[in-house]
């Protein structure tokens, strides 16, 4: 058995499954333990913050489980190899990164594409957002995948840079015109690290002073670091329910108890405790697990750099675009940036034809999209 990720919800994983009798798991995450982490990631101790949360995590457990044999990893999942994988029977993620779950997602796709029935591996994936979670049982070239539903997922909350630069209202409009506007302006060239202490309290002290200027309350030292790094409250008894439904699959799945789950369960509780179970279905032009281009609708007059802000769809980061014929638009290497970025400001109807496929690779995902352009 695989868990990916120690995390909050991992910690929970783990302790299910050596208390359920598996007695052979591996656990992978490339994270160290903060002190922020210990109101719910249980297994870490204030003298352990620093250390890795897959050694620590493994060695808690044998501690505590006897006859379980937990074999940590400290690294990212990409640095392992398909011969990693293709141990394990089930794999389980606790994963809180959009872009670690595509990447096992399509990996899992891609060993069953090569290696055939013998390389099927079910990836059971669970995930939380406060006191709203999931968790979903993916069958590889059976079920839908997790390409399959990220249009469920909520997009990441933006601010218009006029709001944060002249009128703010919000306190996270005070710490955003900090962190983007005046860092690179009073701090040239150096990189803003969330997890540095002397970095979060500067934001704070500027967004503190922005919203006094502007009567805005709210601006906290905890609030600054959860703007900057993307942070969402954790709910421990979220973590509970979704690690519990997760384990209670992988039991499903190797011990033939029950059918295991049709195959996405959601659970919300912030107005009570309710959940609900459907079949997620399969996408026709899912990159991963379909076998048809999306569709992208654009106005011919539209321009590639507005096309390509027009995709939340995608969510790729630094993007590279070509057809069978031309290169579009290459964010990297600097030779290439250099080479393709006059395209950006021209119009799709000079760069491409009606019904032209174009395709979309990005060091965020290990898998290629095809977008066939269509004109209005």
């Amino acid at each position: 058995m695989l868990v990916i990720g120690a995390g909050g919800l991992g910690c929970e994983i783990l302790k299910n499954l050596a208390l359920s009798g598996f007695k052979d798991i591996h656990v992978i995450d490339m994270d160290t333990i903060d002190i922020s982490n210990l109101n719910r990631q249980f297994l870490f101790r204030q003298t352990d913050v620093g250390q890795s949360k897959a050694f620590t995590a493994a060695k808690f457990i044998m501690e505590r489980v006897s006859g379980v044999t937990v074999t940590p990893h400290y690294c990212k999942i990409q640095d392992k190899s398909d011969e990693f994988y293709l141990e394990f029977m089930v794999i389980v993620c606790g994963l809180d990164s959009v872009e670690a779950r595509r990447w096992i997602n399509s990996k899992l796709f891609e060993l069953l594409e090569c290696g055939g029935v013998e390389c099927l591996k079910p990836l059971i994936d669970g995930g939380t957002e406060g006191f709203k979670g999931q968790s979903r049982v993916i069958i590889p070239g059976e079920s839908s995948c997790y390409e399959c539903s990220l249009d469920m997922l909520t997009p990441p909350t933006t601010f218009p840079i006029c709001t944060i630069a002249n009128t703010p209202r919000l306190p996270e409009h005070c710490i955003e015109w900090a962190s983007v506007l005046e860092w690179p302006r009073v701090r040239k060239g150096e990189t803003l690290n969330g997890d540095n202490p002397e970095h979060i309290e500067f934001l704070y002290t500027l967004a503190r002073n922005r919203a006094a200027e502007y009567q805005i309350t709210g601006v906290t030292v905890s609030l600054t670091q959860g703007v900057i790094k993307h942070i969402i409250p954790a709910i421990a008894s979220t973590n509970a329910i979704i690690a519990a439904s997760c384990c209670n699959e992988a039991l499903k799945l190797v011990g033939s108890l029950n059918p295991y789950l049709d195959n996405y369960m959601m659970y919300m509780a912030d107005h009570g405790v309710y959940t609900y179970t459907f079949s997620h279905e399969k996408k026709e032009d899912c990159p991963v697990c379909g076998t048809e281009p999306v569709t992208s609708v654009v106005d011919r007059e539209t321009t590639l750099e507005e096309w390509i802000q027009s995709w939340p769809h995608v969510q790729v980061k630094a993007p590279a675009l070509s057809t069978r014929t031309s290169k579009l638009y290459y964010s990297a290497p600097p030779q290439l940036h250099e080479f393709t970025r006059h395209n950006l400001e021209k119009r799709m109807c000079d760069l491409v034809e009606e019904n032209d496929v174009v395709f979309v690779t990005s060091p965020s995902i290990n898998f290629q999209l095809r977008l066939r352009v269509c004109f209005k």
